[in-house]
């Protein structure tokens, strides 16, 4: 389905980004006040969150929302 497929785009490039700042699930959860347990779903696109939380990831990765819904350069 189109819902599972975004979702799951959407949290591998947050993974993408959160590797190559060499974050830790643990570290970006602290940072954006949500549990790691709720970040690793939102990574495995296991859920669909909200507008604000993904804003808040971005902003804690120093990226533009809109690099989330980019396709990999690679």
């Amino acid at each position: 389905m189109l819902k599972e497929s975004l979702q799951k785009k959407i949290g591998s490039r947050i993974r993408h980004f959160r590797k190559s700042k060499q974050l830790t699930i643990a570290n970006l959860a602290f940072d954006c006040n949500i549990d790691s347990r709720q970040l690793i779903r939102i990574e495995r696109g296991e859920i669909n969150t909200s507008i604000y939380q993904l804003y808040t990831l971005c902003e804690k990765l120093n990226i533009e929302l809109i690099d989330l819904l980019n396709e990999f350069d690679n």
